[in-house]
């Protein structure tokens, strides 16, 4: 903790003077561009990774970057994805996995594996559709390319387990919120987006490459 509250201390006297306006604004309200919902592991930094400043994600995370299926049931994930899209109407959710995911690692393994683990059990079963088709699809993969499979697969069965959430399908419905599928790449810094036309994932240049042109252009005009 000490390392903590030495960061706190060295934000409030070199980071915080400089930003002072802008920190005076965020505190007027939020407007985030994205829904950016990952799994909870302490490698995965999203203001790093996205170049994002505070007030420009509204970021859920969770162990396997999972969103159960809508029910009735309030849970703090429905909660705020409700809040994300009918409150804070943002125009993009993000599902970002990553490599080496230790919750997908346990959602490979067999489930005698989590006997000791109840909670977490049944929390990775959300992810048993991705695991059983990497089974049937991915037989005879390597360890290492089944797990590859997985990562995917998981991102995009949380991709359809996010439209069964009624803000979000009235959202798409009226045709002004995306949805995105990436995964992160620890080791190389690579990050995949997911293709849903062609089922796809390719890297983030060339999934984006005609709105990264489009912005530099704007910004070029500026």
């Amino acid at each position: 903790m000490p390392n903590f509250a030495a960061g706190v201390v060295k934000f409030q006297r070199d980071v915080y003077p400089s930003k002072k306006e802008f920190f005076e604004k965020l505190a007027e309200g939020q407007s985030p561009e994205a829904l950016f919902i990952t799994c909870s592991d302490s490698r995965v930094e999203t203001a790093m990774l996205t170049q994002t400043e505070p007030g420009e994600l509204f970021i859920c995370r969770n162990a396997g970057n999972i969103v159960p299926p809508h029910t009735n049931n309030t849970g703090a994930m429905t909660a705020s994805i409700e809040f994300a899209t009918a409150a804070l109407n943002v125009p993009h959710i993000v599902i970002c996995g990553h490599t080496e995911c230790g919750a997908m690692k346990g959602a490979m393994s067999s489930p005698e594996g989590l006997e000791n683990l109840p909670h977490i059990k049944e929390w990775l079963g959300f992810s048993k559709a991705a695991v059983d088709i990497v089974k049937h699809l991915g037989a005879d993969l390597t360890p290492e390319e089944k797990m590859s499979m997985l990562l995917r697969q998981n991102v995009i069965l949380q991709l359809n387990h996010l439209r069964t959430h009624p803000t979000v399908a009235t959202r798409l419905a009226i045709g002004d919120l995306q949805l995105h599928g990436w995964v992160y790449d620890i080791k190389s810094g690579g990050v995949l987006a997911y293709d849903e036309k062609t089922g796809e994932f390719s890297p983030v240049d060339q999934h984006y490459a005609a709105e990264m042109a489009e912005l530099a252009a704007a910004h070029a005009c500026t």
